[in-house]
């Protein structure tokens, strides 16, 4: 017998959402461990229960019956409900669950985007998602809002497990649901009694038994299928990657674009005496591994040698999972651009001081430039010293570690040379600079800087960040200055050599600086419009890490082609940005691409940093640092390219920058650098 309920209100949160709270792991910023299959049954299984409670639908064990297909206004139900009620054959509820499975994902989307428009939820960079802090004062507050959206479902179905009250019927559907999936046990402390109540209470509801029955059905089924319908992966043979012209001038990116347009979306390069590598790129490839990735993929595998050498274990780029999300939100406020913009002052100071040694036409390697200019601002913002004397050392020192232990494209015994054992040495007089200068009386009244919340962590929890990686993530603010001074670079090649964007980032820069130093809300998209687009075509084009690489730890089937455990593949996420279907014209530089209307970056082809729970922590960082250092140098300076007809040639490893052969020309000084 169906239990009696309530009439839906407008205001509360449809069951899909609810099963997404109530499968929400805080800790790992994600949902419990449900089997990507088994997940999309149950958002399906959610989506039928909740039609059937607005008498859309009716659902017993046996039949799913059409009744009424005036749209629910809910963008996640009514594709669903027209779909039902255009089937010309009355099915049952395990044939919809089975249909529309894979349709999950979308329903995901959407209702997770309606929790944070509804400030239940909160996104954060990599797609995690925690509870908002309104959510936990309500909860916290004891009022019973049982018929609004901003109910937190997990605590009324905690007082429907341990005590006696009877449910109301959409407490038993999500309880079927969540049972079905099996995860009350990482939920909840269970015994004898709890286990037999959820049986129980599981057995109240027709319309619960009958999707969990069709769930369950459904959960073993597909599990079995990919072995048969899979394809081989291809080979890219040696002779087409060696005759292709982005081998000769470094554009990884339009080379695994190139590659990608001829072999699909997985494919295997073999090259010469090095291990093959399987190579996942393209739009598709990317929204799986930015989806999917962390059911399958781990990072740690391939970094652990490289760990070795700061005699570090457990870095972030190397964890996965809730420690991963637990070091991120521990440094969010840190790499965020409010952190940034309180040191507005400190940036425009910094950079105009390292700017006033240069002299009008001089010429100046171009990488040396921008990575130089970069820590003369960066290394005083986040770790509170100057570093410009050892930064050449630890760079070389980074450069050499990553080129031997994670891109191998050196033997090891190349970073065991005297000249690199000296350059190591510089890592160890940068962490006593810094841990001489972060004292308590030393720092009172600064602002917080990076090294003050590594410490400030190290000193709650030595064992989640003991002090053997303090070599590591001290110094990690200057591997910060390389990538985004080798991207400054490639900008500042792209503004010189093209007079017409040179000119139109001038008068923004004339402006925004008209009435002194901006501060944050004057450097709002908005104001520097031509500015933040031409940085994101810049990303776009010369994206300075083109791929990632991952360990498979779980068998997983991509586009068609299945990738066994313990392959190592190479997320290309770059590769979309040069092919023609995501970006037309794709070789061509298009600040346009960025308008309203055509958006072209709103899609997963789109990725200039990263993908999934790895994408980069500083991206917001990164892009005000760039806008501000590009709009200083074309306020004051007018630069140009040396020579002038040169044409760009990429060096890959360990990451993309320009070939040391590029160097730019102060041609100008359009202004005085005041540094008081």
């Amino acid at each position: 017998m169906t239990l009696a309920t309530e009439e839906v209100a407008t205001d509360t949160l449809s069951l899909p959402e609810e099963l997404l709270l109530m499968l929400l792991n805080e800790e790992s910023g994600y949902f419990h461990q449900v089997p990507g299959w088994a997940l999309n049954c149950a958002v399906v299984g959610a989506v039928l229960a909740e039609l059937s409670l607005l008498n859309r639908i009716d659902t017993d064990m046996d039949s799913l019956i059409p009744l009424d297909r005036t749209p629910t206004g809910d963008p996640a139900l009514d594709p669903i409900l027209g779909e039902i009620h255009d089937e010309p054959t009355q099915r049952n509820a395990q044939f919809w669950i089975e249909r529309l499975a894979p349709r999950a994902e979308s329903i995901i989307d959407l209702s997770l985007a309606r929790l944070v428009d509804l400030k239940i939820l909160e996104h954060h960079e990599g797609d995690f998602w925690t509870l908002a802090p309104m959510a936990w004062e309500m909860e916290s507050s004891g009022v019973d809002r049982r018929s609004t959206a901003a109910e937190f479902v997990r605590t009324r179905i905690l007082r429907v497990i341990f005590s006696d009250r009877i449910p109301e019927v959409r407490d038993v559907i999500i309880i079927c649901l969540i049972n079905t999936c099996d995860v009350f046990r990482f939920m909840f402390t269970l015994d004898e009694d709890s286990e037999e109540r959820i049986e129980i209470i599981c057995r109240m509801d027709l319309i619960g038994r009958a999707i969990a029955e069709a769930i369950s059905q459904n959960l073993a089924g597909p599990l079995v299928q990919p072995s048969a319908l899979t394809q081989e992966i291809p080979t890219v043979s040696l002779l087409g990657l060696l005759r292709n012209r982005h081998v000769r001038d470094g554009n990884l990116p339009a080379l695994f674009a190139n590659l990608t347009e001829k072999y699909g979306p997985v494919y295997k390069i073999k090259p010469p005496f090095m291990t093959p590598m399987i190579v996942l790129a393209g739009p598709a490839a990317n929204r799986w591994a930015h989806k999917q990735g962390r059911m399958y993929l781990r990072t740690r595998d391939y970094l652990q040698d490289f760990e070795k050498v700061y005699r570090a274990n457990g870095i972030l780029p190397a964890l996965d999972g809730a420690d991963h999300f637990r070091f991120r939100k521990a440094m969010q406020s840190a790499y965020s651009r409010g952190r940034l913009e309180g040191v507005l002052d400190d940036l425009y100071r910094l950079a105009r001081e390292h700017m006033a040694e240069w002299e009008v036409g001089e010429t100046i390697q171009a990488t040396r430039m921008c990575r130089r200019l970069v820590n003369a601002q960066l290394s005083p913002l986040t770790i509170s010293v100057d570093s410009q004397d050892v930064i050449d050392d630890l760079v070389a020192f980074k450069t050499r570690a990553l080129s031997t232990h994670v891109v191998k494209v050196m033997p090891k015994f190349m970073l065991r040379t005297p000249g690199m054992r000296r350059k190591a040495k510089s890592i160890d007089v940068l962490l006593n600079r810094i841990q001489g200068v972060h004292t308590a009386a030393q720092r009172a009244g600064c602002p917080r800087d990076w090294a003050d919340d590594f410490l400030s962590l190290h000193t709650s929890d030595p064992q989640f960040l003991p002090e053997s990686n303090l070599r590591f993530v001290l110094s990690a603010p200057l591997i910060a200055s390389v990538y985004l001074g080798d991207m400054l670079s490639f900008a500042v090649y792209a503004m010189a050599s093209q007079p017409e964007f040179h000119e139109r980032i001038r008068a923004e820069a004339d402006a925004v600086f008209a009435n002194g130093d901006p501060d944050g809300s004057q450097l709002s998209h908005e104001a520097i419009d031509v500015t933040h687009r031409f940085i994101q075509e810049c990303l776009r084009m010369y994206p300075i890490v083109p791929m990632s690489v991952r360990n498979v730890m779980n068998g997983c089937v991509v586009e068609g082609r299945e990738i066994p455990e313990g392959s190592r593949i190479f997320v290309a996420h770059s590769a979309a940005h040069y092919m023609d279907g995501v970006f037309p014209d794709a070789d061509t530089f298009d600040i346009d691409r960025y308008l309203p209307g055509r958006d072209e970056h709103l899609n997963p082809g789109y990725a200039p940093f990263g993908l999934g729970t790895h994408t980069c922590l500083g991206s917001r960082w990164m892009e005000l640092h760039l806008a501000v250092n590009l709009l200083l140098l074309a306020h004051h300076f007018t630069i140009k390219v040396s020579p002038e007809n040169y044409k760009l040639k990429i060096s890959p490893f360990p990451s993309l920058h320009p070939s040391k052969k590029l160097k730019f020309l102060i041609a100008e000084q359009r202004r005085e650098l005041k540094t008081d």
